[in-house]
């Protein structure tokens, strides 16, 4: 009877050790490309390949939706900003469901319907006015069909924040903020769904806090408000996040990082946009998000976190740094390495062999002059919607941000943190195992 109770424990505990250390990540899906794998390959190398367990699409593409069927790879779509008015008929939300939905679910495990990208930043106001209606009402149709379990949200820019720096003052943009916002915010908590953000700290890189945005050591960002010291811009803007919906009464509420990368090449003076700096941020990045210590002011909280994006697309623009934001090639090859391959990791993050996609050094990296938010990696691309309240994204935050500790060598970040992670478990593991079968 001990020698059955002791191997239960012991399955157990291999179940408790191993499963936490392996690594599990989403990422942004996108198809603006002329030379993209076919999404059967595309599911199976996921599926096969990576530890990417979730994608999201920026449609509704059936031949993607199908793929992913009996892969238990999450899914979640998007509604094109320009259906989202109709959809606050009840009629022609039931008709949506069932014609996008209904044929695929559940054998492909649609987790998220997405109303719209980056909806207030673009406008018009017809179409913000008719976002948290149609979220609504595309909940009840899911109800009525009995799909409980998929949640519907929208992602945002962080053109919603008036400021973000120091994140204690951070607060949404009037009129926004209650007109939007707090009903959206209402709308999640009661549901469970995540409000999501689209965190992009490459567009406040400068030379002054570049270690800041990239998850390298730095002097950091003092909040005097409350006596926090920022290292990263990643927790600055979550935080901000954070403050702006506790002011509206919803700090409870789960926060989804919808998109957030890093480019590898970009257009002439852009010498930020390079494999090193690609790296860099998304690895650390991932050791953020995986490690579950949260921010400062959400400590312990976990992200739902999709990188942008799988692949390089050639077809996006009008920008270079938009057509290298991808983790991988056409033909699957990484264009860096951050531990997201089963196959054996690099000791550290680095940029693989990238003649095609751009320079290897940020040195020799392409760059660009154009605005901060000019280059963002929106889907949609179209002139910002610019009338009230007053919808211009506001300027970088950081830009003279944090000083900086150019000669403090970066540690290991990603690839290695996962490593020591699951050795450290499996020597504890092994002096359990020889101490129960003394």
């Amino acid at each position: 009877m001990t020698k059955t109770r002791n191997y239960q424990f012991l399955q157990t505990l291999i179940f408790l050790i191993i499963l936490p250390a392996v690594l599990s990540i989403g990422v942004n899906y996108g198809t603006l490309g002329d030379n993209l794998p076919p999404p059967s390959q595309v599911a199976h190398f996921l599926k096969t390949r990576t530890n990417i367990d979730s994608v999201k699409i920026f449609d509704v593409n059936t031949t993607i939706i199908k793929a992913f069927a009996n892969t238990n790879i999450l899914v979640s779509v998007t509604v094109p900003n320009g259906d989202i008015p109709s959809l606050t008929d009840q009629r022609n939300a039931r008709r949506w469901i069932d014609a996008n939905i209904k044929p695929f679910y559940p054998a492909t495990k649609i987790h998220y319907i997405c109303v719209g990208t980056e909806v207030l930043h673009w406008g018009p106001q017809t179409l913000i006015d008719s976002l948290v209606p149609a979220m609504k009402v595309l909940k009840a149709a899911l109800v009525e069909e009995g799909f409980n379990e998929i949640k519907i949200s929208s992602p945002h820019s962080l053109g919603i924040l008036l400021s973000s720096d120091p994140p204690s003052n951070a607060s949404f943009r009037p009129g926004w903020d209650v007109g939007t916002l707090a009903p959206m915010l209402q709308f999640l908590n009661e549901t469970k769904a995540g409000f999501m953000v689209n965190p992009y700290t490459y567009f406040g890189w400068s030379p002054a806090n570049a270690n800041f945005c990239l998850f390298k050591p730095n002097a950091g960002l003092f909040d005097k408000n409350t006596g926090i010291t920022y290292t990263n811009q990643f927790d600055q803007l979550m935080d901000a996040v954070h403050v702006s919906m506790k002011k509206l009464g919803y700090p409870d509420v789960d926060i989804v990082v919808a998109e957030t990368g890093w480019p590898s090449g970009g257009d002439p003076v852009n010498v930020h946009a390079n494999p090193i700096n690609a790296a860099a941020y998304i690895g650390g990045l991932i050791k953020k998000v995986s490690s579950g210590d949260g921010t400062p002011l959400m400590p312990g909280r976990k992200f739902e976190t999709y990188i942008f994006a799988l692949f390089n697309e050639n077809l996006k623009g009008p920008s270079l740094d938009e057509k290298n934001f991808g983790l991988f090639r056409p033909d699957f090859t990484q264009v860096y390495n951050v531990g997201i391959l089963h196959a054996p990791l690099a000791p550290s993050p680095s940029p693989m062999s990238n003649a095609a996609n751009g320079p290897s050094s940020s040195a020799d990296a392409p760059s660009s002059s154009a605005g901060p938010w000019d280059d963002a990696p929106f889907f949609n691309k179209t002139t910002p919607f610019t009338g009230s309240p007053g919808q211009a994204p506001p300027s970088a935050s950081t830009t003279n941000g944090p000083s900086v500790n150019a000669n403090v060598r970066n540690s290991s970040l990603g690839a290695t943190a996962t490593d020591a992670i699951f050795a450290t478990r499996l020597v504890v593991f092994v002096i359990l195992v020889m101490t129960l079968l003394v």
